[in-house]
């Protein structure tokens, strides 16, 4: 499955626009054929998570951003699902705490970053810090704006520091999310998820896509670089972050530790303690 059509080159000027959050080209078969695709590379995850995790030598962060509605809990849920959490770690991000906006505002984000042998999942990031703090003009302009280099300049220093970094915008359009919205309202188990100010960030669509646009155009980057995935169909937007996720661990060339010295020996031993008990 490629993805290199989701990938937001670093240099280039993308508009969100020419992105079809309703595209599923780069798998052939069906909604079902995609949920048991998706089920077999988990798996694989599932393996390279543990050795990653065994190796305890590299560190991996998953950056998440999206609208309301757009999916990040699906993604946490589907993608990583049966990892081992010894080894993998949410953070969310929310209105940040009194003692939080005392600092600067990396400064909590530094603190969730991946140690060795971890994933860490970010639901919302960073990010916040040039999208909502602009839309809803929190800053003024000459504090937002100078974030963007702030920002890479951080990555760049996660990277240089051992960590692999990969960012995806979910990308819905505002059919998808109402009827999300209408799903939130109407099934039982969804009403706790229905916030009445997600309504009224709605009303700034416009102004958050030209917000996301310029955070995927200044922070796409050679070391951190951007996917805009498709996310209409959920299957496909799980299915295509899996694929990135596995290929990104298998290119991270892992080894399992070597084993302790005079293996066969500790072998021989247990297995005198096992016929021992057998015979009690």
């Amino acid at each position: 499955m490629k993805h290199k059509k989701y990938l937001v080159q670093p240099g280039e000027k993308i508009k969100i626009k020419d992105f079809d959050p309703n595209d599923s080209s780069e798998f052939e078969g069906n909604k079902k054929d995609g949920k048991e695709a998706i089920l077999k590379v988990n798996k694989e995850i599932e393996k390279l998570q543990e050795l990653m995790y065994a190796e305890g030598k590299q560190r991996l962060l998953v950056v998440l951003q999206a609208m309301d509605t757009g999916g990040k809990d699906g993604v946490i849920r589907k993608v990583f699902e049966g990892v081992n959490p010894q080894g993998v770690r949410v953070a969310p991000f929310k209105t940040p705490s009194p003692l939080e906006l005392s600092h600067d505002y990396l400064w909590r984000i530094h603190q969730q970053t991946p140690k060795k042998g971890e994933i860490v999942i970010f639901n919302r990031s960073h990010y916040e810090d040039v999208l909502p703090v602009r839309v809803l003009n929190l800053m003024p302009e000459e504090v937002w704006s100078k974030r963007y280099h702030h920002i890479n300049e951080f990555e760049r220093l996660l990277v240089d520091e051992g960590t692999v970094i990969l960012k995806f915008y979910l990308n819905i359009d505002l059919e998808e999310q109402a009827g999300r919205f209408l799903a939130r309202l109407e099934e039982p188990d969804k009403n706790w998820k229905f916030n009445p100010g997600d309504l009224e960030d709605r009303k700034l669509w416009d102004a958050y896509m030209e917000a996301y646009q310029d955070m995927l155009n200044k922070t796409s980057t050679k070391w951190a670089p951007w996917y805009v995935i498709p996310s209409n169909k959920k299957w496909y937007r799980n299915l295509l972050i899996a694929n990135i996720v596995r290929d990104t661990l298998v290119d991270m060339e892992m080894e399992f530790p070597a084993p302790p010295p005079d293996l066969e020996k500790y072998h021989q031993q247990v297995l005198e303690l096992v016929r021992s008990h057998e015979k009690e």
